[in-house]
């Protein structure tokens, strides 16, 4: 098991777009901060997309990227995801091939079928078929990107002799991402031979899940190599791991509170997903997020601690796991911008050396 590819992780909250006078420097300051990365030495570069929803504010991601695209020469970057019922596939595929023409080729395809029903209601979108429009958009996608013209008689969209341009730069196409967290998602991403990410699960779940997935792909009998694996987390470095617990702890604790007590005061508020064992263990982990901060530290929902600590606490996450692409997300919940870089800085400058070759 060789060592990980490292990159940010990156979310637009509500907290940043409440405080800034305009959106525009919040874009800004973000934009600085991802050439700041490619400085550094990171890799990859994610952002998170939402719709209707205080959990993440960069609501047309394409074209924020099109501006990192500009202001970066190296790192590769993507959406984490994109929750493909709200797209038109067609429009979609057009957007991620120009952008990863506008990249030079180093564009990540991010796919999900999203989770939050309130998200989709308030669009008019069927959330209990959100699976089924997820894969037949990611079927035209694919043909879009790899045919020269799409004729294609599906249940949600249809298209007679569709001209899709233009190609994307890689070949055949950018790598997709699939975002999985039930059994079926895991197959799905499987016998595709996609890449898969985890964002949510305690380790010990994601664990046997990624060892799922590999499973299930090797019964594919793909020739190679095999798909990468993706995880995020929280992730905060401070001078000493007091410090970075007293900046932290309660930036964690409230993230996902806050968002939630802002939907939850809409007239069509916070809606619950379907019964799946799948979704009571993300119940059960959102809720340890909201009300305990050892909670987050113990399952290795985040790293917080000072250098030392936390590239410890990476290594042996990474034992357990095997992940290929690691993210750290420095944007905890209201943690101010200064200390949010300062993390970033030391886990580039003081951490990832303990991962050199």
């Amino acid at each position: 098991m060789g060592n990980p590819a490292f990159g940010t992780y990156d979310n637009f909250a509500v907290y940043e777009m409440a405080t800034s006078p305009v959106a525009a420097d919040v874009y800004e300051q973000h934009l600085r901060e991802v050439q700041r990365a490619e400085e550094l030495g990171y890799q990859y570069y994610f952002i998170i997309e939402h719709q209707n929803s205080h959990v993440g504010q960069l609501t047309a991601p394409m074209v924020y990227l099109s501006a990192v695209a500009q202001r970066t020469q190296r790192i590769r970057f993507g959406v984490m995801i994109h929750q493909l019922p709200f797209y038109h596939p067609m429009r979609l595929a057009e957007d991620a091939a120009m952008l990863d023409h506008l990249s030079r080729g180093r564009f990540e395809f991010g796919t999900g079928i999203g989770v939050a029903e309130h998200e989709f209601i308030r669009w008019n979108l069927p959330f209990h078929e959100r699976r089924q429009m997820s894969e037949e958009a990611l079927e035209i996608i694919v043909q879009a990107w790899t045919q020269e013209e799409v004729t294609y008689h599906g249940k949600y969209w249809q298209f007679d002799e569709a001209l899709p341009v233009p190609k994307p730069y890689q070949q055949p196409y950018p790598p997709i991402w699939v975002a999985a967290h039930s059994p079926s998602a895991l197959e799905f991403a499987a016998r595709r031979n996609y890449h898969v990410s985890q964002n949510i699960d305690v380790d010990a779940v994601i664990a046997e899940k990624f060892d799922y997935y590999r499973r299930v792909w090797r019964e594919c009998q793909y020739p190679g190599p095999m798909p990468r694996t993706f995880l995020t987390r929280a992730v905060h470095v401070a001078e000493t791991d007091a410090i970075a617990r007293a900046e932290a702890e309660m930036a964690l604790l409230s993230s996902r509170r806050l968002t939630r007590e802002q939907i939850a005061k809409t007239r069509v508020g916070m809606k619950g997903n379907e019964d799946s064992p799948t979704n009571r263990e993300l119940g059960r982990v959102f809720e340890g997020m909201s009300t305990s901060y050892d909670f987050w530290i113990d399952n290795g929902l985040a790293l917080v601690g000072s250098p030392e600590t936390v590239a410890r606490r990476l290594q042996e996450q990474h034992k357990l796991i095997g992940y290929d692409v690691f993210c750290a997300n420095h944007h905890v919940g209201p943690i101010p911008t200064a200390q949010a870089e300062k993390s970033m800085e030391l886990f580039a400058t003081e951490v990832l050396p303990a991962f050199a070759s």
